[in-house]
């Protein structure tokens, strides 16, 4: 019998290994937690999520990827709730300003005419208290919501054109990803065929080294 080379044992070694490590794909641990002692935004905000409309699932940079191009959309219902609000606000100042003005029972005297002008003055004051209001709403929040809204567009227009490339990139790494187990299917099909063929190499030649010396022994043994 003749043993297989040093060369074919190697090659028989290699493929052998390149086999196993394809097994144990399934079996692979998950992913160890970077922290898992604490609720952490690297462990957990990447986690693909189930799509709510049951389409596969739906990954956390889609949906970062979502609220960021909204966020325009958002600061301007944002601004607009907020400078309704104080339009209310100065709306109903204005309302209590005019209804302190009333002229009724400006006649009365005594403690009816005392309380009378109590309420009226309570009114005036409620007046101001809503002007101060309306006008904080607008130095304090309307204002600094509109430099954030207007750095926000600086930033996005700086941002475009590099978020773009990024989705670029992640749909070429998606796309590599779904594609993977089918050549790794192809891959596993070949190696078994290489080994296949390997195999039958190292019988047959085994196969024929053992003829070849029976055939020797009997032409010795007819001299």
């Amino acid at each position: 019998m003749v043993e297989p080379t040093e060369t074919e044992t190697q090659i028989c070694e290699v493929l052998e290994t390149f086999r196993d490590t394809i097994n144990l794909q399934d079996t692979v641990p998950e992913q160890q937690l970077l922290k898992p002692t604490e609720w952490s935004y690297c462990d957990y905000f990447w986690a693909d999520k189930k799509d709510p409309q049951g389409n596969g699932t739906v990954t956390e940079f889609e949906l970062l990827l979502q609220k960021h191009l909204k966020g325009k959309q958002m600061q301007k219902e944002m601004s607009e709730f907020i400078r309704e609000r104080i339009k209310i606000e100065e709306e109903y100042a204005k309302n209590l300003a005019k209804l302190s003005q009333d002229s009724s029972a400006a006649q009365e005297e005594g403690s009816l005419g005392e309380a009378w002008a109590q309420v009226k003055k309570s009114l005036a004051d409620e007046v101001e208290v809503h002007l101060k209001f309306s006008a904080k709403l607008h130095s304090e929040v309307e204002k600094p919501l509109m430099n954030c809204c207007e750095n926000f567009k600086k930033d996005m227009r700086k941002c475009d054109h590099h978020i773009a490339d990024l989705c670029k990139q992640l749909a070429s790494h998606y796309a590599s990803v779904e594609k993977s187990p089918k050549a790794l299917t192809e891959r596993q099909r070949d190696l078994d065929m290489k080994t296949q063929q390997l195999e039958i190499k190292l019988s047959n030649k085994s196969d024929g080294g053992g003829h070849q010396e029976g055939t020797e022994e009997v032409h010795t043994d007819w001299r």
